[in-house]
């Protein structure tokens, strides 16, 4: 299950800048973020009453509006905004600054994080890969005066919210089922979007019927891929799995955006790209190492531990070792 929940943020993320970008032509920012969040929030809901989920827990619910808004809203919702203008490649090396602000945020963590070298190394070496991946693209975009001041302080704000956001999910929202707490991060960050699209007016003059099916099939991908299966499995995965390790999705999802231009969208690749994916594929090895080190050895002192006092079984080693990490 670890495995999958990662291939899907991993790999279904990595798409989503694309769809993103089609999405927005067609319907204004806001819109879009109320359409995709409602609707997804809104179909997870009716999944949860099939399956006989309770949904009306308050300190739940109030937990997940908060890590909802920071994280949908203010993290993703500044990705739309700026996406109507900003090269996909600028948007994606600022929001891989996000494992630093795990890093930073995650005071419960400092300790472990700031004192394994292969974690932190892991980490500048990962976005010294993303700067490479996109160096030509934001040296083009520089030239011609396309990213402002304001824009990349934007985008900085999405990164430290959705870290932020992410830790709230995690430290806070342990009660209550991943799909509840999906459903109600989503119906929150979808309802904070709707008076945002009635202060710009975005419905006076829009046609539903000049939307473009390009960008109706990709809002349903982004509801249905991005929405239902990436965020729930990245939910999930805050729970089960250190939020360090579950960051590493901010530099995989760059090096896949790149690989799907090349294959379906006939771009070309350099040899500076081709070396800044060889450094990010290398870095994230290097963080989840070092957790497997550490659980490797937790397990070896455990069943050292329990074979002198004649406890060692492999489901106590499990256990032990599973409440140390």
């Amino acid at each position: 299950m670890v495995i999958l929940a990662f291939a899907i943020v991993y790999l279904v993320w990595g798409s989503t800048y694309f769809f993103i970008q089609k999405a927005v032509a067609g319907f204004p920012p806001f819109m879009l973020g109320a359409l995709r969040f409602l609707l997804s929030g809104a179909l997870m809901t009716i999944w949860c009453i099939m399956k006989g989920e309770k949904l009306f827990g308050i300190p739940n619910i109030k937990h997940a509006i908060i890590s909802g808004i920071l994280l949908l809203f203010f993290g993703n919702g500044i990705i739309i905004w700026v996406e109507q203008t900003v090269p996909s490649g600028v948007v994606a090396i600022t929001v891989s600054s996000a494992p630093l602000w795990f890093i930073l945020l995650d005071k419960p963590k400092w300790s472990e994080n700031f004192r394994s070298r292969s974690i932190v190394a892991g980490m500048l070496i990962g976005l010294a890969g993303v700067l490479l991946l996109f160096s030509e693209q934001v040296s083009e975009a520089t030239k011609g005066n396309g990213v402002k001041i304001g824009t990349m302080a934007l985008l900085l704000l999405a990164s430290i919210s959705w870290a932020g956001g992410s830790l709230y999910s995690k430290y806070k929202s342990s009660e209550g089922s991943t799909s509840v707490n999906s459903s109600w991060q989503m119906m929150a960050a979808g309802i904070a979007f709707l008076p945002g699209m009635l202060i710009r007016g975005e419905m006076n003059g829009f046609e539903w019927e000049n939307v473009s099916s390009d960008a109706w099939l990709s809002l349903l991908y982004l509801v249905t891929m991005g929405s239902i299966a990436g965020f729930s499995a990245y939910v999930w995965l805050l729970k089960v799995r250190p939020a360090m390790q579950v960051s590493t999705y901010a530099y995989i999802n760059p090096v896949v955006a790149v690989l799907l231009g090349v294959f379906f969208a006939g771009e070309k690749i350099s040899l500076i790209q081709i070396l800044g994916l060889i450094t990010i594929l290398g870095s994230v090895l290097l963080i989840n190492m070092a957790r497997y080190r550490r659980e490797k050895i937790a397990e070896r002192a455990i069943a050292s531990y329990l074979s002198e006092n004649n406890e060692n079984s492999p489901q106590n080693v499990k256990k032990l070792s599973g409440e140390l990490s």
